[in-house]
């Protein structure tokens, strides 16, 4: 279910396609559910409503099928959306809630299990604050036998603190004629999927409670505060999955993974790192303060120095990265190379032991083994139109303060001199020096204010 339109987020969002740790809320929920079953024997489909065309959009290509809730007349309502795509072939369905990111793949199947001999399945939990969740009603024999919501609860019924967490499995049949046959004869005027559980025990259908492992996985979003709540509680989660395999967090509450980190033995992360989308991290390398990294592989011994920022990129075997460096898309460095603080690399190879140690940019460009490219030296890769490429050969020194305009080629062992500025290609093994005579002129003095110009 993702209908709601979530006033308290004061977003012209919908609710579910606010992110936590990278993904948007639904965006979760699709994928534990994609853990449920197999592929042939699941069909999702996903209930919108608010912002239906924006949260349709966002999940498309996945396979799915989609109903509208319009207007939002409540939970049972929504679900009555989507019983014409309910497919008699699926013996259960499953419903879950799109603001409730967190939910395990691992709870789900165990939801659905529990269904699969013909009960009405709920999942519940214990909670020392019940406040705003229906209350999970028993006979004396420890039956389930209703829901009542928090508005309709008596002081005695809100005094409960077993709760439902607004996810169930159901036999399909059964839950579509039940659905159907929902009135809205409440406080709020709305049709409440929980009122299908007093309809299975009239009925003599079992009503089964499966406990959730923890209040994370129930938790639901429906303000900035419970959507702060939750990332911590996830990142969490992911840093001490990092440290039960051995990656040394140096403080594990100061540390985003908002996509896939994977991490070989003896890896060191410092404090405020984010890493986004797909993330790999060889043996032993470390990783320091405040760098952001993105769709990047780091090799085993490779240093990164802190507010270091790489995206799209791969580091060689102990190579040394920063600190304040940015490696861009398409860059790629080969092992021992070193690029220092305020050095920006696109779209370029640096082979074996290459150094740009200083305030420099290399874009467009192909770099051999043990080139030291000097500080303040460019490659002038854009003519306003079109990319060129710069190939600089093994053993090259660049000087400092040089422009490289592209296309150019620097042989083998060639030397740059500092402050050239090269539009040729320069042979191998030679000194190749391209700058403006040095001139004094005498007499001249520095203009004065208030003195006309000359």
């Amino acid at each position: 279910m993702a209908a709601g339109k979530g006033t308290r987020m004061k977003s012209a969002r919908p609710k579910v396609l606010h992110t936590l740790a990278g993904r948007s809320l639904l965006q979760h929920v699709l994928d534990a559910v994609a853990g449920v079953g197999d592929a042939a024997s699941r069909h999702t489909v996903v209930i919108t409503g608010h912002g239906a065309e924006l949260v349709e959009a966002a999940c498309a290509g996945q396979g799915l099928s989609f109903a509208r809730q319009m207007p939002q007349l409540g939970t049972g309502h929504a679900v009555q959306q989507a019983v014409p795509a309910l497919q008699a072939g699926h013996e259960t369905t499953l419903v879950l809630n799109g603001d409730v990111p967190l939910i395990r793949a691992a709870t789900a199947q165990a939801l659905a299990a529990a269904s699969a001999g013909g009960a009405l399945a709920l999942l519940t939990i214990e909670l020392p604050d019940p406040f705003g969740y229906g209350r999970i009603v028993r006979s004396g024999d420890g039956a389930v036998r209703a829901i009542v919501e928090q508005k309709d609860a008596s002081p005695e019924q809100r005094a409960i603190r077993e709760v439902y967490t607004g996810m169930m499995a159901a036999p399909t049949a059964l839950l579509s004629r039940w659905v159907m046959a929902l009135r809205n004869e409440n406080a709020q005027k709305e049709y409440y999927l929980t009122d299908v559980v007093a309809m299975a025990v009239a009925e003599g259908v079992p009503v089964v409670a499966v406990a959730a492992p923890d209040e994370t996985e129930v938790l639901g979003v429906n303000s900035p505060h419970q959507l702060a709540d939750l990332e911590r509680r996830h990142q969490k989660r992911v840093a001490n999955a990092l440290m039960d395999g051995g990656v040394r967090l140096a403080d594990p509450a100061r540390l985003d993974v908002r996509g896939t980190l994977t991490c070989g033995a003896d890896v060191e992360i410092d404090v405020g790192c984010v890493f986004e989308g797909t993330v790999s991290i060889g043996d032993g390398a470390r990783i320091g303060a405040h760098c952001v990294l993105r769709d990047t592989t780091i090799a085993a011994g490779a240093v990164i120095h802190p507010f270091t920022h790489i995206e799209g990129a791969e580091v060689g075997a102990g190579a040394l990265v920063g600190p304040y460096a940015r490696l861009r898309p398409g860059a790629v460095l080969g092992a021992e190379v070193h690029i220092g603080n305020f050095v920006e690399v696109k779209n370029s190879t640096l082979a074996a032991g290459a150094k740009a140690n200083h305030l420099a940019y290399l874009g467009d460009a192909t770099v051999g083994a043990r080139v030291n490219y000097g500080a303040g030296s460019i490659t002038a890769n854009y003519d306003g139109a079109h990319k060129h490429r710069t190939t600089i050969g093994d053993d090259v020194h660049v000087g400092s303060n040089c422009v490289l305009i592209a296309p150019v080629t620097l042989g083998a062992g060639a030397t740059i001199g500092g402050g050239s500025t090269i539009s040729k290609d320069a042979p191998a093994g030679q000194l190749t020096v391209a700058r403006a005579r040095q001139t004094t002129i005498p007499g001249w003095t520095r203009p004065k204010k208030g003195t006309p110009a000359r």
